[in-house]
C-alpha cells in the first residue's frame, strides 16, 4: 500500500537541474542576479518541488537573488 504520492523532483540532481533551467529562463538584471521569487513560484508551487541546489547557484547574502554559476565558477579546477 504506498500512502504518498510520487515526488518528480524528490531526486536531488533532478531538481537541480530543473532549478538551472528555471533560472535559465529567466532574464537576469545588469549585474547577473535573478529575482528568487522567479524561481521559487513555478519550482515550489507550480512543480510542487523542494529541496536546496548546491553548486549551480550561488544565493546572496540577502537570501532575495540567486545567480547561475558558470563551469569555472562550478569547477575552479578547470
Amino acid at each position: 500500500m504506498k500512502l504518498t504520492t510520487e515526488r518528480p523532483f524528490a531526486d536531488p540532481e533532478a531538481a537541480a537541474r530543473k532549478l538551472v533551467e528555471l533560472a535559465r529562463s529567466i532574464e537576469p538584471v545588469p549585474d547577473g542576479r535573478i529575482h528568487i521569487e522567479k524561481i521559487n513560484a513555478p519550482f515550489l508551487y507550480t512543480l510542487k518541488g523542494s529541496g536546496l541546489n548546491r553548486g549551480s547557484l550561488e544565493l546572496h547574502e540577502s537570501g532575495t537573488f540567486v545567480r547561475l554559476l558558470t563551469n569555472a565558477e562550478h569547477n575552479p579546477g578547470l
